[in-house]
C-alpha cells in the first residue's frame, strides 16, 4: 500500500468495499480476506486488517461466528442486510465514478460547468456600474484638510 496518507485513504475505503463484497457472497475469514487483497495488489498487515473487520463489523455491516476448524478457532465474517445496502449504494457510484474518470465520460460536469459560467456572464453583464469613490466628509462639507491649511504631520 502506498505511504501516501492522501492514497491511503482512498485505498483503505477500497478495502473496505472488496470486503463488503466477498462478505456479501459468502462468509469469509480474516486469512482469506488478506489473500485475496494482495491479489489485488493490497499489502496489509494482520493490524491493519482485523480492526477494519471489526470496525465494519461495529457499524453493523457485517457479522461474526466462530467456528472450529482442525482443533482451531476460526471467526468468519458475513455481510448483514445494512452491509449489502451500502454495497449496493457504494456500486451504484462507483459506476458512475468509473464512466467519468476510466472512460471520460464527465458530461453531467461538464453541463454543471457551463451552466455556471453562463449565470457568471449573465450576472456580469447585468450588474450595477461600479460606484465612484466617495468624497471625505471635510471635502463634502467645503471644509479644508490638514494639508490645506498647512499642517501636515
Amino acid at each position: 500500500m502506498s505511504d501516501n496518507p492522501i492514497a491511503r485513504h482512498f485505498f483503505n475505503g477500497f478495502i473496505r468495499l472488496h470486503i463488503l463484497y466477498h462478505a456479501a457472497k459468502e462468509a469469509t475469514f480474516g486469512a482469506e480476506m488478506a489473500e485475496e487483497l494482495v491479489h489485488h495488489g493490497y499489502r496489509l498487515s494482520q493490524g491493519t486488517l482485523y480492526p477494519t473487520l471489526h470496525v465494519l463489523e461495529r457499524q453493523g455491516f457485517l457479522r461474526s461466528h466462530r467456528k472450529l476448524i482442525h482443533g482451531r478457532w476460526r471467526t468468519y465474517y458475513r455481510a448483514t442486510r445494512d452491509g449489502r445496502k451500502v454495497l449496493d449504494e457504494a456500486r451504484q457510484k462507483l459506476q458512475e465514478l468509473v464512466a467519468e474518470v476510466i472512460e471520460d465520460q464527465d458530461q453531467g460536469f461538464q453541463k454543471i460547468r457551463r451552466n455556471r459560467n453562463r449565470s457568471r456572464s449573465l450576472q456580469a453583464a447585468t450588474a450595477a456600474p461600479a460606484r465612484t469613490a466617495r468624497p471625505s466628509r471635510a471635502k463634502a462639507h467645503g471644509y479644508k484638510t490638514e494639508s490645506q491649511r498647512g499642517r501636515v504631520r
